[in-house]
């Protein structure tokens, strides 16, 4: 074989391997619920997108922010408490779909926090981390300012509790998101 057609036959191979990967179920390239920077894709009904923050990406230019719109209505007048703690629900699913081999964030609220708004290994902010929600110490709060307990029993469900008004964990007020 002649070293001409030798190359032709490796960089098509190359070439095959590549879109074969790229194009595959699981892969983030191929999966219409994993959000990327710069270019939201709506994901199927009920998983939210992320639409880019700024205007579209001109050569030479760094990528859009992308800018999730979860938390929009967390802790805000319009709803309750058990609102807000479906919202901290679904921003946790949306980081599970863009994450399914990690599962839940784990460690304290903090860390939880801090990779929902972005300190994760796509740089993906769920949350946007100077959302209101979020105290100066980097905690999610709820509705009271309270730190939420925030605790994965596994690796899909987590135990998500608001102090309640009396700002005070494991009382009678507490309210726990149940599925």
């Amino acid at each position: 074989m002649s070293p001409k057609r030798l190359a032709v036959l490796v960089l098509s191979v190359a070439a095959a391997l590549f879109f074969y990967f790229l194009g595959r179920p699981g892969s983030p390239a191929a999966d219409p619920t994993v959000a990327r920077p710069g270019g939201g894709t709506p994901g199927p009904a009920g998983v939210p997108s992320v639409s880019p923050a700024s205007a579209p990406i001109r050569a030479g230019t760094a990528p859009a922010i992308a800018r999730s719109t979860l938390a929009d209505g967390l802790n805000s007048p319009g709803q309750d408490i058990f609102a807000d703690l479906r919202q901290i629900n679904d921003l946790l699913a949306a980081f599970r779909s863009n994450f399914p081999r990690d599962g839940n964030p784990s460690g304290s609220n903090a860390e939880i926090t801090a990779a929902l708004a972005g300190r994760n290994k796509l740089q993906l902010a769920l949350l946007p981390p100077d959302h209101p929600a979020i105290n100066r110490d980097g905690e999610l709060c709820d509705r009271w300012g309270t730190p939420l307990f925030l605790h994965p029993e596994s690796g899909t469900r987590m135990d998500l509790r608001s102090a309640g008004p009396d700002r005070k964990l494991w009382t009678d007020d507490d309210i726990v998101f149940d599925r």
